[in-house]
């Protein structure tokens, strides 16, 4: 999974003229506009890189993720070292969009030119003790494919996101995840008790906040898939109103739809956020959610799907088989 964001002609430059000029240690570069560019470029002071590395911290924060390019071997046609620094303290969002991303800058910039990449979540991990650690160690990780390196920061950041709700924000690991505008908070404070049984939420990513989509009433569970859109990804609560066991019943069913045809971040968004956000209905609005169903397109739901989510199991009893006498048949 690669999240479509490619090197700009600046940061290639940028690069071109690092590998030719002994007197530049660095660049450091980050995302914009759908792009990779550059945005501090870190001088040589001497022919050590370890006096380098302080220069770094002044142009890096504790909050927002950066690629860095170092000159790590001088002389040597792969001598670079490409180190995506994605702090814990950075908003999901753009954890997982640099996550995602990390592998593009190598590719593009040329894999040839680099011995070696690292992904680092504190700036200490950029000084000289610990930078000795990792080299003496030698505890470089065996390769993965872009898929399995990618995954793998796109699920180091979803983890993150299990948490509950604190005001209009939801909070994931302790860290600012997601706002909610006053519409979708409203539609969620009186949906339990309102005559509406279907209520629409969506994420706007650009500003990281989920919004109302819609809140309406649904005449029949047959007319729920049509009532979704099938476009983008959506946070829907139904009230299922159903006969079971002789009683009229309306339990709560949370629906996350994500077509297939969904932008990348906007996937990735939806995904990170889900955990905390059902948490966060359930704990600051009281929606007890009875059923949970997920699937890429609204189509996907239907009468018999939400029959079988509710039909009681039945227990399948094996008699005792008295085993066979030997030598009889």
């Amino acid at each position: 999974m690669q999240s479509g964001i490619s090197v700009s002609q600046e940061l290639h430059s940028a690069f071109n003229e690092l590998v030719s000029s002994p007197s530049q240690r660095g660049i450091i570069a980050t995302i914009s506009n759908e792009t990779l560019t550059p945005t501090q470029t870190i001088s040589s002071s001497s022919t050590d890189f370890f006096d380098d590395l302080p220069a770094l911290k002044p142009h890096l924060s504790t909050t927002a993720a950066a690629y860095i390019v170092l000159r790590r071997y001088q002389n040597a046609p792969d001598g670079f070292v490409a180190v995506s620094y994605i702090p814990d303290s950075a908003p999901v969002r753009q954890k997982m969009l640099f996550a995602s991303t990390r592998l593009t800058l190598v590719r593009e910039l040329g894999t040839e030119r680099f011995r070696e990449s690292l992904f680092v979540t504190e700036l200490k991990e950029l000084e000289k003790e610990e930078w000795e650690e990792h080299e003496a160690s030698g505890e470089l990780k065996a390769p993965l494919t872009e898929e399995e390196q990618t995954l793998q920061g796109v699920k180091e950041a979803e983890a993150e996101a299990r948490g509950g709700t604190a005001g209009k924000r939801l909070e994931t690991g302790g860290h600012l995840a997601i706002n909610m505008d006053a519409d979708a908070m409203k539609a969620l404070e009186t949906f339990n008790e309102g005559t509406d049984n279907l209520l629409q939420l969506r994420i706007n990513v650009s500003t990281e906040t989920i919004e109302l989509a819609s809140i309406s009433t649904t005449p029949d569970a047959s007319d729920l898939a049509s009532a979704i859109s099938d476009t983008e990804p959506r946070y829907t609560f139904f009230k299922y109103a159903h006969n079971l066991s002789g009683s009229e019943e309306s339990p709560i069913i949370f629906v996350y739809t994500c077509p297939s045809g969904s932008k990348i971040k906007e996937r990735m968004v939806y995904a990170s956020t889900k955990q905390g956000f059902v948490a966060g209905a359930e704990k600051e609005f009281g929606i007890e959610v009875a059923k949970r169903i997920e699937v890429s397109s609204p189509s996907e739901i239907t009468i018999a799907t939400l029959e079988e989510e509710f039909r009681p199991k039945q227990e399948t009893k094996q008699g005792f088989s008295r085993p066979k006498r030997p030598g009889k048949r």
